[in-house]
């Protein structure tokens, strides 16, 4: 059982590392591109929000 708590340790580490590293290289076309990034994220909540309540409430009618 130790081992496998290490193991866990070791991997979060791994994990926060990689990503304060990754999280350090800053992207030179990031605030020209924010407009575009932020209107698709909207587009594809748009869609996607309606559609898995439509599904839900198809999956509560027929399978409860």
């Amino acid at each position: 059982m130790k081992i496998l708590i290490t193991l866990v340790i070791v991997v979060i580490l791994i994990a926060i590392i990689s990503t304060l590293f990754i999280a350090g290289k800053a992207d030179d076309n990031y605030s020209s591109s924010t407009k575009r990034n932020t209107t698709n994220l909207t587009l594809i909540y748009a869609i996607s929000i309606p559609l898995i309540l439509i599904a839900l409430g198809i999956f509560i009618v027929f399978f409860t």
